[in-house]
């Protein structure tokens, strides 16, 4: 949740800056801060292909300019000022909405041409529904009267962009979702204060750091996490193996049967199969954190915790692992009977490998045939040693008893204690 709760913290302490009188930035300052943070956000979101934060950023600066320049600075009751703040309340939202719907193309021709034809529509509209005001008081007071209240229209506008923006990010938990929100939320006061003036161009200015931050987030969260199973990395695994510090455990989980699963189901199935057990992993009890570390393995640390103490939280696990049921959306064509071979006999000397992986096709699986599908996991586990707290060597060992559970017959927990006991118990039986 610190990708929602992160921008709506900034855009609260900015809003209690403005208002408590603590700082008064000059109106220069934050027009400098505006374009400084607009152009650093462009340049941000081009570098890093993500189209729909480079057009947010330019919707937000069409809306910030509109309504400057057909108010001229100030906004009344009526005039091409108060139509132009009706149709930006209108319009913003929309726009910032269905960005939130679009899937990130990049910059194509193909992909910005739609966005970028809408854009050139509506800024077409707002200047046929609007006038400017005449020249002779274009510098009239800027302060003369409190700014108007926003129409119904808009307020539902903002508040059903809103409700989509956070069902949206309730759902995929992407920072873009969550910058969106927050900068609605942002124009949503600009507009609330007139829109011109220092304190509207000191919310746009945060709307604008927000859908910045957004690209941030978003290159953190594909860094550090893994984009299938939204689980942390291995580049967050090894982070947290720095900050470790005995006593600590280690679990190395890796699912059984998994390439038979992806050879007789499809990879699309295995994907799933994935997501099902990062689902489990995800809420492991007694304070272990899971991690992707590669494949269909996984690894769970347990900090401050002995092998005993996480031993049943990892049965929980196992457990939880072995009786979900995943239930298949259809049968994969891998999954067909083949035609007859009707390659020649030219090809067949060729063909031995394919005929064996075919034979190995035939055999037993433990996989069940029905729209359900079920797997298991096989755990090691180890604890790191005062005397040699090495986290390498802890892993090696997890990895170890992670071995002897798939030999030992699979859906088991093996410990790094487990080999000394065996030892022992065969050198009593020797003598």
């Amino acid at each position: 949740m610190k990708s929602l709760l992160t921008p709506g913290i900034c855009l609260v302490v900015i809003a209690v800056l403005l208002h408590t009188g603590l700082v008064t930035p000059s109106p220069l300052l934050i027009a400098y801060a505006f374009y400084g943070v607009l152009v650093a956000g462009l340049l941000l979101a081009w570098r890093f292909h993500s189209s729909r934060i480079f057009f947010a950023l330019l919707i937000l600066f069409l809306a910030q300019q509109a309504v400057g320049y057909f108010s001229q600075g100030r906004i009344t009751a009526s005039g091409p000022g108060s139509v132009a703040l009706a149709a930006i309340g209108l319009l913003l939202p929309l726009n910032l909405a269905l960005l939130s719907f679009e899937q990130e193309k990049g910059f194509t021709f193909s992909s910005i041409a739609p966005a970028s034809l809408l854009l050139f529509v509506e800024s077409v509209i707002v200047a046929v529904l609007c006038r400017p005001v005449p020249s002779g008081i274009a510098h009239a007071a800027r302060h003369a009267i409190a700014p108007p209240p926003l129409p119904f229209a808009t307020l539902l506008a903002f508040s059903a962009a809103g409700l989509a923006l956070l069902t949206r990010y309730m759902l995929f938990r992407k920072p873009t979702e969550s910058g969106l929100f927050w900068a609605l939320s942002a124009c949503m006061l600009a507009l609330r204060f007139g829109g011109v003036g220092r304190i509207p161009e000191a919310y746009f200015a945060a709307a604008a750091f927000i859908l910045s931050g957004a690209i941030v987030e978003t290159s953190y969260l594909l860094a550090y996490h893994d984009e299938l199973t939204t689980l942390p990395s291995r580049r967050a695994f090894n982070d947290a193996l720095l900050r470790l510090e005995p006593p600590y455990t280690i679990a190395m989980v890796d699912i059984d049967h998994f390439k038979r699963c992806n050879d007789t189901y499809g990879h699309d199935t295995g994907d799933q199969v994935l997501r099902m057990i990062a689902s489990r992993l995800a809420r492991v009890s007694g304070g272990g954190q899971a991690y992707r570390y590669g494949g269909e393995e996984f690894a769970i640390l347990f900090s401050g915790k002995t092998t005993s103490d996480a031993l049943e939280h990892l049965e929980k696990l196992r457990t939880d692992i072995e009786t979900s049921k995943l239930r298949l959306r259809g049968p994969d064509r891998r999954q067909e009977a083949r035609g007859p071979d009707r390659r020649n006999q030219r090809t067949r000397g060729r063909g031995r490998a394919g005929m064996a992986i075919r034979e190995l096709r035939r055999q037993p699986s433990p996989l069940p045939p029905s729209n359900e599908l079920s797997v298991t996991a096989s755990i090691g586990v180890a604890t790191s040693k005062r005397e040699n707290p090495a986290t390498e060597e802890v892993i090696q060992a997890a990895d170890k008893a992670l071995y002897r559970a798939k030999a030992a017959g699979r859906n088991r927990i093996e410990t790094e204690s487990s080999t000394r006991r065996r030892s022992r118990t065969k050198a009593a039986g020797i003598a």
